[in-house]
């Protein structure tokens, strides 16, 4: 007989009540636990760029291109290329996808489950990327080492799927919130980015990992903000229409780094010209502007200072740019966040300078115009508005940025969306109908796992039996019964013990108290009533899960198998469309009354 500690059982009521969807205290332990563990990967990785950074770059600084000879910063990113060419390309095309974008794949067609592969491929080619001078950030390997670090600890705990889709949202929150010291922006790019959704159980766990991961990260390396500024203000309202001017000019530029990123034509070229093209263009314009190189952060505090030369501005504003779309396109799985901050930065920059030039008494300091700058073609790029404002707030520490902040977020993406046609830099693959994380019943249905809404009044019976074996089967006032065709075949049948007890008892009455035959049997295949073809679904799947599987006609069912071997799995449940359909019209009746309430 199989013994269980009461750790185990604790465990398994864990799992239980993070089936359903009022799990909130249990999905806020795991929203700490994650923040701590991505906070440590978070780290981790920035100390692995260290020490690469201490054997080749000047004072170990990784984003010291400029004190290197012009001759080995424009070699760099050709090594670059050549290592990801020779180790990454020569695996399969699944262990290739890297970053957040991967992210939300796994999110929306994987249940949140990634590949051990694909995370550790991510260490080195973050670390190669950003060490080797391509125009590479540090935020899509953050991103996609933490959201893979917390679902690995799901998926050791074979936690339901529900849950999982939330850690991936803490494990992406704490990544950006580590690596920027940007708790709020982390915990909005979560939502508004990957999971596409704001709900009260998902934002209350995605807080507490968002805030651990900065809590971890603080504690290394101290609670400064990303970039030093010196106090600036916006002064005449003269300059808004001018902001509205720049925000147009970087929805323009976010919809061309866009479209050449996801550019066929650079994509169907040959493997070895589209590296050789990254890797020789990369090095030919860091021979004169190392600034393009890595992830930029130093020009960025530069800008905002307002410390770099035009020629360098335009160098980031346009080189760097379309350096890091043709990075993309061509192959190279980088960070892009990181880069696309940086030709904000220097764009806005620019604009401040001109600005300047045509009205100098109304015009505001360009470091000003940097943050918007900075802003607006994060939120262009992404799609992420709220996201890219909290990045503001957060990344320079100045509130009355904010008002300006929401006029040329607003325009850039306006710009970005509807002038150039493009959607998000992450989601802009799906070219038809919605993406399946912005439909309402997907969302809805994907919060909850089948535990929380499946029948589990069951009995397994084989399909003859005598009519006592009938009676004691409906003695326990089951509702299903799964039928079994054979000793071998798995049970595909359903059929309501209502059924079984109505022909029982018609065929009573037919006896009018005569002995039935010794060797009479009933044949569970041929009694009238309605019988459900049904396939299998783990414990662990999540509604929405259950209601694509049941898309299939043929389908009138799934029966719920526990168990992580196959020779002890067991029938825990049965879930029917209409079971579905009833949870999500009494969630929406419920959402209904709040509002009601509220209002």
């Amino acid at each position: 007989m199989a013994r269980f500690s009461r750790s185990d059982f604790t465990l398994e009521s864990f799992r239980r009540q993070l089936a359903n969807v009022d799990a909130l205290p249990q999905l806020c332990v795991l929203g700490l636990v994650s923040g701590v563990i991505t906070g440590t990967v978070m780290v981790a990785f920035r100390l692995l760029l260290e020490a690469g950074a201490a054997l080749y770059m000047p004072d170990g600084d990784p984003e010291a291109f400029e004190g290197l000879m012009p001759w080995l910063r424009a070699l760099l990113p050709i090594v670059a290329v050549t290592l990801i060419g020779l180790l990454l390309y020569r695996q399969r095309s699944a262990a290739r996808k890297l970053g957040v974008s991967h992210v939300i794949e796994r999110l929306t067609y994987h249940q949140g489950r990634f590949p051990l592969r694909n995370w550790l491929n991510q260490w080195w080619v973050g670390v190669v990327s950003v060490l080797g001078g391509l125009s590479a950030g540090r935020e899509g390997p953050a991103i996609h080492l933490g959201a893979a670090a917390s679902s690995g600890l799901g998926l050791k705990l074979r936690l339901p799927n529900n849950s999982l889709r939330v850690l991936v949202a803490c494990g992406t929150a704490a990544g950006i919130s580590a690596s920027f010291n940007t708790p709020i922006a982390g915990v909005i790019f979560a939502m508004e980015v990957v999971m596409m959704e704001y709900t009260l159980m998902s934002f209350m766990p995605v807080i507490l990992a968002s805030t651990m991961g900065a809590l971890v990260a603080q504690v290394m390396y101290g609670n400064e903000p990303a970039f030093r500024i010196p106090e600036v203000a916006l002064g005449s309202l003269m300059n808004l229409p001018w902001i509205v001017v720049i925000g147009l000019v970087i929805g323009l530029m976010a919809g061309l780094f866009i479209h050449i990123s996801r550019s066929q034509r650079l994509q169907t070229l040959p493997l070895w010209l589209r590296l050789g093209v990254v890797g020789v263009g990369t090095g030919v314009l860091a021979w004169w502007f190392p600034e393009i190189q890595g992830i930029g952060y130093d020009s960025v505090a530069a800008a905002l200072n307002n410390q770099l030369a035009i020629n360098v501005l335009l160098a980031l504003m346009v080189a760097k740019l379309l350096i890091t779309a043709i990075t993309v396109a061509g192959g190279v799985p980088i960070g892009i966040i990181g880069p696309v901050l940086v030709a904000g930065a220097a764009t806005g920059a620019l604009g401040g300078m001109l600005g300047g030039w045509l009205w100098p008494e109304k015009a505001a300091d360009p470091g000003i115009y940097a943050m918007l700058g900075m802003a607006a073609m994060m939120g262009a790029v992404l799609q992420a508005p709220l996201a890219a404002l909290m990045a503001l707030l957060e990344l320079t520490h100045t509130p009355n940025i904010m008002l300006p902040g929401m006029l040329v977020v607003v325009v850039a993406c306006l710009t970005s969306r509807q002038l150039t046609g493009c959607e998000g830099f992450f989601i802009s693959s799906v070219r038809y109908g919605l993406h399946p994380l912005q439909q309402p019943l997907m969302q809805a249905l994907s919060r909850v796992s089948v535990p929380a809404v499946m029948e589990r009044q069951l009995v397994r019976t084989e399909r003859m039996i005598t009519p006592d074996q009938a009676r004691r089967l409906l003695e326990t006032n089951p509702m299903w019964l799964v039928i079994e065709r054979s000793s071998e075949e798995k049970p595909v049948l359903a059929l309501k013990a209502a059924e079984l007890a109505r022909w029982l008892l018609e065929h009573d009455e037919a006896l009018d108290g005569e002995a039935p035959p010794e060797d009479e049997l009933i044949d569970l295949l041929e009694i009238p009533g309605q019988r459900l073809e049904m396939a299998p679904i783990g414990l662990q799947a999540t509604l929405s899960e259950a209601f694509l599987k049941l898309q299939d006609s043929a389908l009138g069912a799934l029966y719920v198998v526990h168990g992580y071997r196959p020779k002890q799995q067991r029938i825990s449940g049965i879930i029917t469309r209409g079971a579905i359909e009833r949870y999500y019209h009494y969630t929406d009746a419920r959402q209904t009354d709040a509002r009601e309430t509220d209002s």
